[in-house]
C-alpha cells in the first residue's frame, strides 16, 4: 500500500489538542453534565459508619415518610436482587453492592434513598436508624495472617533459591512496609441507571474506565446477560489514576435501584465519599531475602508477601499482587527467585487498580535490598545495579519467573539516566551536607513495567489444576472503528475511555497520516457504547495500553480504509490500486508508485460516495467474513458490505468505506 502524507508526518508532531478547545470553554462533557433520559430520579448512599458490625437492625421508616422520596432499597434487597461480585479467588466472605447481616468497613453502602431530588434523598438518608453491634476490627496484616483472615497462600520457585541463597557472601534480609495509598481525581465517581422491563436491559451511564473485563463482573451480580447491560461513558472524563475501575460496584447498586422503583436513577458521588469508601492501592508487607556474591552479583531472591486487600476481594484483585510476577527480578539478571503470596482481609475500604499498581510494592522492596547490599558490600549503588542489569546482548530476555522482554538496553539506560541528574555531582552533595550533620538521600531504581496488560498474570493466583478448567485469557486485544461517509467524512471511534491524555489528538494523527488528511478534519468520538461500538474484555484506559494496542488498533482500521479507498479509486484513475497515493484529501494516480507527486487527483468524497452508490469494476471476494491476524492472537474481523435490494441469490456486494478492526499484540515484558 502506497500512502503519501505531508513532509513531516503528523504523528509525534507537537499540536494543539483537539479536546481543549471545548475544554477550556467550559463545554466539557463530564458524567454530571449528561442528561440522558427524562424524569430522573437522585439517589444518595447511607454508609456505615463504623469498621466492623452485626447490623441488627435498620428502619427505612422516617425517611419512606419524607415527602419526594420514591423508596429506599436495603441491603436485605441488594442481597435478594443480586449475586455476590465474582472474583479472581474465593475468599469465603461474599461481596455484594451493599452490607446485609454484616458491615466490613467503614463507608460500606448500607442502604440507597431515591427521590425527586438529591437534597431530599440526603435529608431521607439521615432518618434511616440502623442499629450497630460493633465488632473487633482487623486493621494489622502482620498479625491477622496467622488467622482465617488470610484468605490465599500460594508459592512458587524458579531454580534453585536455597542453594543460590547458601552459596552468597552476603545475605540480606528485611522486612519492608509499604502503605496504601491513593490518587484522587478531580471528578469523583458518576452513575446514571435505566431499567428497561420490557427488554430486561440496563442502560449505565458512568465514568467507569475499564478494563471492561469487569463489564462481565457487574452483569453476573445483576443476574444479567452481558448483551443486557449497555454501558456507556461519556466524552470526557476528570482523571482516574486506576480509581475508577471500581465504579462497576456503583452501577450495580444504582443499576438495583432503577429496577426496583422502575425509574431512571443518578448518583453522583461527593469528595467524602470519595475519600472514605471509593478505592485505595493495597498494602503490602514485604520480606525480602537477597543473596549477593562478593563482587555484588544478585544470585537468588526470595519474596514473602502479605497483601491487605481491605475488607472484600474485589474485582480484579488480587491482580495487585500478581501483575508484577513475571517482573520480580527487576532489570536484572537474576535465575533464582521465589515467593510467596498471601492476602489478608482486613476491615478497609476494598483496594483495586491504583497508578502502576503492584509496581511500587515490588519495586520498594527490591531496591532498597540493592542499596542495602550495596552499603554493606562498600559499592555505590549504580555500581551494584550495573554489576547486575540485564546485558544489551541478552534480548530477548526470559525471566525467572517467565516474563518475555523483548528489547532493551538497560546499561545505557542507566547510564543516561546517571549523566542527567548529575549523579556525581549528587554525591559531592550528599558528603558535604553530612559533614554539616545534615542528611540528604539519593535514590536508584531500575524498573520494568509491564504495561498493555496480558490479563493472562490474574490466574496465577489460581493452582494449575484450577486454569485448566477456564479459557485462555489475554488483554492484548483492542477494537476500533474508521467510517468514511459518502460526503467523504472521516470518523474514527475507540474505546479507550480518554481520562484526560488527549487520545482523541492521537488517535486523529494516525488516522491523518494513513488517509492523507489533516487530523482537524477528522471527528473522534471517544464516549463508549458497548451496545454499539468495536470493545473487547480488556478495553478501557489503564496500564498505558492506548500507545501500544489503542493506536494499534486505529492504525489497522485506517489502513483497510485506505486500501479500500484505494480500490476504489483506482478505475477512475486508470491505474492499479497500489499505484493509488492518499494525500491532500484526495487520491491521486502518481505515475511512479515511489511517491511521484505528478498526476490527476479525484477527490476522497467523489470516491467514498462512490463505494455507497456504485460497485467497484475491480473484482472483489464476496465472503462476508475473514480472519486476519496482528500478533500472535488469531481473532475474527468482519468488513462491512452493502446489499442491493435484489434477491439474495443475485445480490452484488458493494464493499462500503468503513473498517471496524480489533487489533491484537504481545508486547514484551507482558
Amino acid at each position: 500500500m502506497t500512502v503519501t502524507t505531508a513532509t513531516q508526518p503528523w504523528v509525534g508532531r507537537p499540536l494543539p489538542r483537539l479536546e481543549d478547545e471545548a475544554l477550556l470553554r467550559g463545554e466539557g462533557r463530564f458524567v454530571d453534565d449528561l442528561d440522558p433520559v427524562p424524569n430522573v430520579r437522585h439517589a444518595a448512599i447511607l454508609r456505615s459508619l463504623v469498621p466492623h458490625a452485626r447490623i441488627r437492625g435498620l428502619d427505612p421508616s422516617a425517611a419512606l415518610g419524607l415527602p419526594g422520596v420514591v423508596g429506599v432499597v436495603t441491603g436485605a434487597d441488594v442481597a435478594a436482587m443480586s449475586r455476590p461480585f465474582p472474583a479472581g479467588i474465593e475468599s469465603g466472605v461474599e461481596y455484594l453492592a451493599a452490607a446485609h447481616e454484616v458491615t466490613r468497613y467503614a463507608g460500606e453502602p448500607l442502604a440507597v434513598v431515591v427521590a425527586n431530588d438529591r437534597y431530599v434523598a440526603e435529608d431521607a438518608a439521615e432518618l434511616i436508624q440502623v442499629d450497630y453491634e460493633p465488632q473487633e476490627a482487623v486493621l494489622d496484616v502482620e498479625t491477622a495472617v496467622e488467622s482465617d483472615a488470610c484468605v490465599h497462600d500460594r508459592s512458587f520457585v524458579y531454580g534453585d533459591v536455597d542453594a543460590a541463597l547458601g552459596a552468597a557472601d552476603l545475605v540480606v534480609r528485611e522486612r519492608f512496609r509499604f502503605p496504601r495509598w491513593s490518587c484522587t481525581p478531580v471528578e469523583c465517581y458518576g452513575v446514571i441507571c435505566d431499567w428497561d422491563e420490557a427488554t430486561g436491559t440496563l442502560t449505565a451511564w458512568s465514568n467507569f474506565q475499564g478494563p471492561f473485563t469487569l463489564h462481565s463482573v457487574a452483569a453476573a451480580a445483576l443476574r444479567l446477560p452481558g448483551s443486557k447491560l449497555r454501558l456507556i461513558t461519556p466524552r470526557d472524563s476528570g482523571g482516574s489514576f486506576g480509581i475508577k475501575s471500581a465504579v462497576y460496584a456503583y452501577v450495580v447498586l444504582i443499576g438495583l435501584a432503577s429496577r426496583r422503583f422502575g425509574v431512571p436513577v443518578r448518583w453522583t458521588e461527593d469528595r467524602l465519599e470519595h475519600l472514605a469508601a471509593s478505592s485505595a492501592s493495597t498494602a503490602r508487607v514485604t520480606e525480602l531475602e537477597a543473596g549477593f556474591d562478593s563482587e555484588g552479583r544478585l544470585l537468588g531472591l526470595r519474596y514473602d508477601a502479605i497483601e491487605d486487600v481491605g475488607a472484600y476481594v474485589r474485582a480484579p484483585e488480587p491482580a495487585t499482587l500478581y501483575r508484577m510476577h513475571g517482573s520480580l527480578a527487576g532489570a536484572y539478571d537474576v535465575p533464582n527467585v521465589a515467593a510467596r503470596n498471601r492476602v489478608v482481609l482486613t476491615n478497609r475500604c476494598p483496594t483495586g487498580l491504583n497508578r502502576g499498581f503492584g509496581g511500587p510494592q515490588v519495586y520498594f522492596a527490591l531496591e532498597r535490598t540493592m542499596a542495602i547490599a550495596a552499603g554493606r558490600l562498600g559499592l555505590d549503588p549504580a555500581e551494584v545495579a550495573r554489576r547486575n542489569l540485564i546485558g544489551r546482548d541478552e534480548f530477548p530476555y526470559r525471566t525467572a519467573s517467565g516474563s518475555l522482554y523483548d528489547s532493551g538496553d538497560y546499561g545505557a539506560c542507566l547510564e543516561r539516566a546517571l549523566k542527567v541528574a548529575r549523579y556525581d555531582d549528587r554525591r559531592a552533595e550528599q558528603a558535604a551536607a553530612r559533614d554539616e550533620a545534615r542528611l540528604l538521600g539519593i535514590g536508584i531504581a531500575c524498573v520494568v513495567e509491564p504495561s498493555i496488560s496480558n490479563m493472562g498474570y490474574i490466574t496465577l493466583a489460581q493452582t494449575a489444576a484450577e486454569r485448566a478448567e477456564t479459557l485462555p485469557k489475554s488483554g492484548n486485544a483492542e477494537g476500533a472503528t474508521v467510517m468514511v461517509n459518502p460526503l467523504g467524512g472521516v470518523t474514527v471511534r475507540i474505546s479507550t475511555t480518554p481520562q484526560g491524555q488527549g487520545h482523541k489528538t492521537v488517535a486523529a494523527q494516525v488516522v491523518a497520516d494513513t488517509l492523507g488528511l489533516e487530523p482537524a478534519d477528522i471527528d473522534v468520538v471517544s464516549e463508549l457504547d458497548t451496545a454499539t461500538d468495536a470493545w473487547t474484555v480488556a478495553s478501557g484506559n489503564y496500564s498505558s495500553r492506548f500507545s501500544g494496542v489503542g493506536t494499534g488498533a486505529v492504525l489497522r482500521a485506517a489502513e483497510k480504509v485506505a486500501q479500500k479507498l484505494q480500490r476504489i479509486a483506482a478505475p477512475q484513475l486508470g491505474c492499479e490500486p497500489q499505484h493509488v497515493e492518499l494525500r491532500d484529501a484526495k487520491a491521486w494516480h502518481g505515475g511512479d508508485w515511489r511517491g511521484s507527486r505528478t498526476g490527476t487527483p479525484t477527490r476522497c468524497p467523489r470516491a467514498s460516495s462512490r463505494a455507497y452508490t456504485r460497485p467497484p469494476t475491480t473484482r472483489r471476494r464476496t465472503s462476508r467474513r475473514r480472519t486476519t491476524t496482528t500478533g500472535s492472537h488469531p481473532r475474527p474481523r468482519t468488513d462491512s458490505w452493502w446489499t442491493s435490494p435484489s434477491s439474495r441469490s443475485s445480490a452484488r456486494r458493494v464493499p462500503c468505506a468503513c473498517s471496524t478492526t480489533s487489533a491484537s499484540t504481545t508486547p514484551g515484558g507482558c
